[in-house]
């Protein structure tokens, strides 16, 4: 947790720009909301064209949806200013403008939430989940997180 999934019209979000996109939302993550980088989880899909409509039309123009499942206990701040950078990096990558960067921040309360086989702890209380993480698993997620 974070779960970040990206959708898009098949094209949108080039391949490339994917390692990209997953990169930045991992760094803001970390920066903004102070989450390890290895509860950071990115998915993109693509849609058909004629899957996506706006108000009963379908999208014509370029457009990315992004859910981002997150840990509740974030305050309002700092959930805005994960909005804000999200919209600003996503639309620098990909080219589609911020008007159409959709971004949806979903509180769920860690413990509802297993990872790495365990509940989650609640924002601030990391340390001590992961110090009760088998040694190998920790070793791991070291590698991940640097």
């Amino acid at each position: 947790m974070p779960t970040y999934t990206c959708w898009s019209k098949t094209g949108v979000v080039a391949t490339e720009a994917r390692a990209r996109i997953a990169a930045a939302l991992t760094r803001i993550h970390y920066d903004v909301a102070a989450g390890p980088r290895y509860f950071v989880q990115v998915i993109f899909t693509e849609l058909d064209p004629d899957s996506l409509f706006i108000g009963g039309k379908p999208v014509t123009a370029e457009h990315v949806w992004i859910r981002a499942d997150i840990r509740a206990g974030r305050t309002e701040e700092t959930k805005a200013e994960l909005l804000r950078q999200i919209v600003a990096e996503v639309g620098d990558i990909t080219g589609v403008v911020a008007e159409h960067v959709w971004v949806y921040l979903n509180d769920v309360p860690g413990p509802n939430i297993a990872e790495y086989g365990r509940p989650l702890p609640n924002p601030g209380q990391e340390d001590r989940w992961f110090e009760q993480l088998p040694r190998e698993l920790q070793e791991r997620l070291r590698t991940i997180a640097e």
